[in-house]
């Protein structure tokens, strides 16, 4: 029964902040995330980022639909529902620390219906045109090292690059090209981390909106 009431309280949150999306005004695009990991920022108070995800299979669930949303200037949530097979899992950010050139956050990824969490610590540091982030999180148990950095090549154009440790995880390496002052899209390369290495595409694009 706890289970069913989650899943029915998820579907009535993605289909509420859905249709919320479609009635509100644009807002400046902002990127969800590196490739793979969180990122210390936080999605800005009241924009709402909806996107579409699809990747190789072997990367997991291929096709999800995202929704971010930033609560106050230092919280937020994020919903993931993939589709194949059928998922859903919830996100929440909080940062720490919030300065031009420094910021420090905590979180949780991953929490489904039996309550399976991955929190993680993230730092970055951001300076001109580029940043580099590092953390850790944990995952199935074992703490592992989490590493970003970024970097506008062009005013619309910002290379990416992230890397999980452990044999099970990735390195990525993507752009973030602003099609409009709303919308973004990010495709990617993962490059496995076990031998024999193995390389699988992956795309996301996100549309932001003001909820408030």
């Amino acid at each position: 029964m706890a289970s069913e009431a989650f899943a029915s309280s998820i579907r009535v949150i993605i289909a509420t902040l859905a249709m919320a999306s479609l009635a509100c005004l644009p807002a400046s695009a902002t990127i969800v995330g590196l490739n793979q990991i969180a990122t210390p920022e936080i999605q800005p108070e009241g924009v709402l980022a909806v996107s579409v995800q699809g990747h190789n299979p072997a990367l997991g669930n291929p096709w999800q639909l995202q929704l971010e949303l930033g609560l106050t200037k230092r919280f937020e949530v994020a919903l993931f529902r993939g589709f194949s097979p059928g998922k859903t899992v919830f996100n929440a950010e909080y940062a720490i620390v919030q300065t031009p050139s420094f910021l420090l956050s905590t979180g949780l990824l991953g929490v489904e219906n039996n309550l399976k969490t991955q929190p993680f610590l993230e730092g970055g540091y951001y300076r001109g045109k580029g940043f580099v982030i590092a953390g850790i999180q944990e995952q199935e148990s074992a703490i592992l090292g989490v590493f970003g950095f970024g970097y506008h090549v062009a005013p619309k154009v910002q290379f990416w690059a992230d890397y999980v440790s452990g044999p099970g995880n990735f390195a990525t390496a993507g752009v973030s090209l602003q099609l409009s002052p709303n919308l973004s899209f990010n495709p990617a390369v993962y490059i496995s981390n076990g031998s024999p290495h193995r390389a699988y595409g992956y795309g996301v694009l996100t549309w932001n909106v003001s909820v408030w």
